[in-house]
């Protein structure tokens, strides 16, 4: 399984450094100006349904289901649900798509209702959002395709798949931008080509499988009614899904509505922190819960409660061992990372201070928001896709009360700050269910672990705080010295963290290699 866990975080993590490219060449021509955050808005919009279609309740109630029908039907049965299914996802992303590109004007006024008093930054967003919209189509029925790859073990070619958007907009902000004379529209192609090149990627590797689907809206009458059934049951589940993603999703969509009100830049502040916070959580984060959920999924199945027990226990390690020095590096280093990776062209030293300030916020949340990844699984696997849609509610009610609260003294780093307690709510009614609901217990030796790991983050934050120079050194240095000084001080702490660890007695390797009995 750490084979798989690792092949999905090399290439995620291929995906992610590209994007962190992306961000630095949106930072250097958009930097926080009007025309960025009108994208960022604007995009977050298709984000938001890609998620809740795609990549969240779609992979959540169709991976056990198709889990199911590989293990227990014939091949011919088999095609018929996916042709099917894909025929019937289609047609309401076609009708879904038609409806978010008419009604771009209305979304942008309720996404960001601060940007009516200024008629830029509003027709950038409208120009965007309808050039955009149409790439959750596409991006949509890629998650489709991923969910039969990854449920195949072909983990590789959805984790990659993400790497063609940031090449397109890469090639868009630095070709394409700097020239045209509507950027907003040139953003908006770039995503709309991006959704049609992933799509296409994916055809060929589903032919080679055997489970390249013929889209119908309905099977042939041999084989119509076990189809039925199994596209039925993916929408009963998707459907409180749908809603539990879309809690974390409304979340964001909380905050962009909330800074849409605060100065011009708050969007693109909080957009480039959280998308440094999304690195160690789409590479470990992602890529964990990406691998665990087949896995889960087969154990249930099987009936294996030991498995299933043991397959969830190694990922808790996993997650602890990964995310604490993870989130120290990101509040020690923040200045350093946000100077370094974006302050070049229209990315000044005070979007540096703003931005590490929210990165500081997100950050304290990341080992709750990859614990969500570990543990909604659990759920899922059992094709309990309701528990984490209450739990999601609750953790949704926080953030609005705690975001209503922080963000008028706070401005765009309460925003941040009600996101992570959020997530740690939701975090830990996501454990406390998942022991009533499962009979899932820790294994033995958690006490000593975690003690062991706190004391080694603890020597990381010392070695990090009391030699990383201070804000100043990073927002007037070149970019040469600052690359060379954030590798040396990454080394140093990531360094210094897992020899603390194995002078305790703590192998990492050797958690990362089997799940622990």
């Amino acid at each position: 399984m750490i084979r798989s866990v690792g092949t999905v975080g090399g290439m995620t993590l291929t995906s992610r450094v590209t994007g962190l490219i992306r961000d630095i060449a949106f930072a250097q021509f958009l930097g926080s100006g009007p025309i960025a955050d009108a994208f960022f808005v604007a995009f977050r919009i298709p984000n938001f349904f890609r998620r809740i279609f795609g990549e969240g309740a779609l992979s959540a109630a169709f991976v056990p289901v198709y889990s199911e029908y590989e293990s227990r039907y014939p091949e011919r049965e088999v095609k018929a649900f996916l042709s099917l299914m894909a025929g019937r996802l289609g047609l309401i992303l076609i009708l879904f798509t038609f409806f978010g590109v008419l009604f771009a004007p209305q979304l942008i006024h309720l996404i960001a209702p601060g940007f009516a008093a200024e008629p830029l930054k509003f027709d950038a967003a409208v120009t965007t959002l309808r050039l955009a919209f149409p790439y959750l189509f596409f991006i949509s029925l890629v998650a489709l395709a991923a969910g039969i790859l990854n449920t195949h073990s072909r983990f590789a070619v959805a984790a990659v798949t993400p790497v063609l958007l940031n090449l397109c907009l890469i090639v868009t902000v630095w070709l394409w931008v700097p020239t045209s004379e509507n950027p907003a529209m040139a953003l908006g192609g770039g995503v709309l080509l991006a959704g049609f090149i992933q799509f296409g990627f994916q055809l060929p590797f589903l032919r080679r499988l055997g489970r390249l689907p013929r889209p119908t809206l309905r099977a042939r009458s041999s084989e119509e009614g076990l189809a039925e059934a199994g596209v039925s049951q993916v929408f009963r589940l998707m459907l409180p899904a749908i809603f539990g993603v879309s809690i974390a999703q409304i979340n964001l969509l909380v905050n962009t509505i909330l800074a849409s009100f605060l100065v011009t830049g708050s969007v693109s502040w909080l957009y480039y922190s959280d998308r440094l916070m999304e690195f160690p959580l789409g590479v470990f984060g992602v890529a964990l819960a990406t691998v665990i959920l087949p896995s889960l999924s087969r154990n249930v199945a099987e009936g294996n409660n030991t498995k299933y027990g043991m397959t969830l226990d190694w990922a808790l390690r996993l997650v602890f061992l990964i995310c604490v020095p993870a989130t120290i590096g990101l509040v020690t280093l923040a200045v350093p990372l946000i100077a370094t990776l974006f302050q070049y062209g229209a990315f000044s030293a005070d979007d540096v201070e703003m931005a590490s300030r929210s990165l500081v916020a997100f950050a304290i949340g990341l080992p709750a928001f990859v614990l969500i990844k570990v543990l909604a699984p659990g759920f899922y696997a059992r094709k309990d896709t309701r528990t984490p849609v209450v739990i999601g509610a609750i953790a949704m009610a926080v953030n609005v009360v705690v975001a209503l609260l922080l963000v008028w003294s706070m401005a765009h780093t309460g925003l941040a700050l009600a996101t992570s307690i959020s997530g740690a709510v939701n975090a830990t009614l996501l454990y406390i269910y998942l022991r009533q609901r499962t009979g899932f217990r820790l294994a033995s030796g958690w006490i000593s672990f975690i003690s062991r790991v706190g004391i080694a983050g603890g020597v990381m934050a010392l070695v990090l705080y009391g030699a990383v120079p201070e804000f100043a050194v990073w927002t007037s240095a070149n970019g040469a010295w600052r690359v060379s000084q954030l590798a040396v001080w990454i080394v140093a702490g990531g360094a210094s963290y897992f020899a603390a660890l194995y002078l305790m007695g703590v192998r990492a390797h050797q958690l990362i290699e089997r799940p622990v009995s």
